[in-house]
C-alpha cells in the first residue's frame, strides 16, 4: 500500500478513478493493470506500489461503497418507523448504491469476504455493524432486550446474504433481489418478536455462534 502522504493519497485516488473508468468502457476482465498504470500516466511499478492487483482496487471501491451505505442510511431513519420498515430501507438503499457496480458482484464478493492489507475483515465488519446499530436504536418500538445486543449482528449476517444472492442475480435491474428485501423483511421482524421464546432464542444464539466461528 502507498504512502499516506498529500501525494500519496493523490496519486491513489488517480489509480482509483482511472480503473473505474476503464472497468465501465473495457469491463473488468478486459482490463489490465498495465492499462491502468498508463492511462494514469505511471509506471507499471508504480501503479503496483498502490495496488498489488485489480482485485485490490475492486476492494477500495467495495470500502467506499460501505462507508457510503453507512453514512447514506441515517439520515433515511425516521421517527417511528418499526424494525421491519428500517430493515427494508436500509436494506433496499445497499442495492441502490451497488446497483452501478453490479459487473463486479464476483470481486465485492472476494473484497468482502477475503482479508485485505488495505482494509481488515474486522474493521469492515465493524463498520457494517455500525450501520445496523443505528438500524436498532431507532426502530419503534425497540426490539426485545434479550436480542437487541446480538440482532446487528444477525442483520450483518442476513445483508451478505442478500449480497451474495445480489451479486449473482441475472434479472432486470436485479428485481428478484429487491423481491426477497421485501419479502425477508417482514419474516425478520417476526422473528425478532419471537426470540422471546427461548427456543427461538436458543436457535438466534446458534446461529450466531457459527457464524462467529467462521468468520474470524
Amino acid at each position: 500500500m502507498g504512502q499516506q502522504t498529500a501525494k500519496g493519497i493523490e496519486t491513489r485516488q488517480l489509480l482509483l478513478d482511472t480503473a473505474m473508468k476503464l472497468f465501465a468502457a473495457q469491463g473488468f476482465a478486459g482490463t489490465t493493470m498495465r492499462s491502468i498504470a498508463q492511462e494514469s500516466g505511471l509506471s507499471l511499478g508504480n501503479a503496483y506500489y498502490y495496488f498489488d492487483s485489480k482485485d485490490e482496487i475492486v476492494h477500495e471501491l467495495f470500502r467506499g461503497l460501505v462507508q457510503k451505505h453507512r453514512s447514506s442510511v441515517g439520515p433515511l431513519l425516521r421517527p417511528g418507523n418499526n424494525l421491519e420498515a428500517n430493515i427494508r430501507l436500509a436494506l433496499g438503499n445497499g442495492l441502490k448504491i451497488l446497483a452501478p457496480f453490479h459487473e463486479f458482484g464476483p470481486a465485492f464478493i472476494r473484497a468482502a469476504f477475503a482479508e485485505s492489507p488495505a482494509e481488515p475483515n474486522e474493521a469492515q465488519r465493524s463498520m457494517e455493524f455500525e450501520l445496523w446499530r443505528q438500524v436498532v436504536s431507532a426502530s419503534s418500538p425497540l426490539p426485545p432486550l434479550a436480542i437487541r445486543h446480538d440482532l446487528p449482528e444477525l442483520l450483518w449476517l442476513i445483508q451478505r446474504g442478500i449480497f451474495l444472492f445480489w451479486a449473482y442475480d441475472t434479472s432486470d435491474e436485479a428485481s428478484r433481489s429487491h423481491r426477497l428485501i421485501k419479502n425477508i423483511s417482514p419474516v425478520i421482524a417476526r422473528l425478532v418478536v419471537l426470540s422471546r421464546l427461548p427456543v427461538v432464542r436458543s436457535i438466534l444464539d446458534d446461529l450466531l455462534s457459527l457464524v462467529r466461528s467462521i468468520s474470524r
